[in-house]
């Protein structure tokens, strides 16, 4: 994992949830992680990752998440066992 991914994974996970993560930053985490990134319908990507599936949507006029999408991907990477403790312990082994 590069530097930038590990900065975004952890900007993820950080109370209070920041809203100035970058799209394409989400997108190579999330690549780097395995998971399946595919467009869907309109400004719409299914991921897959770990046998869980979100649908995220694209921020519009900028590139930058909103909160509600910060907290959204969250829940998704968690449930799918990727948390920055998660992620370092299974690094180690």
């Amino acid at each position: 994992m590069s530097h930038k991914q590990r900065t975004v994974l952890e900007s993820v996970f950080h109370e209070p949830i920041k809203n100035n993560i970058q799209w394409r930053d989400v997108e190579s985490l999330l690549h780097h992680l395995g998971a399946t990134v595919e467009a869907a319908h309109g400004a719409r990507f299914r991921v897959l990752l770990n046998g869980r599936e979100l649908m995220l949507h694209h921020p519009h006029h900028s590139n930058e998440f909103t909160r509600p999408a910060v907290k959204q991907l969250r829940e998704f990477l968690a449930g799918a066992g990727v948390t920055p403790s998660l992620y370092d312990a299974r690094q180690q082994q």
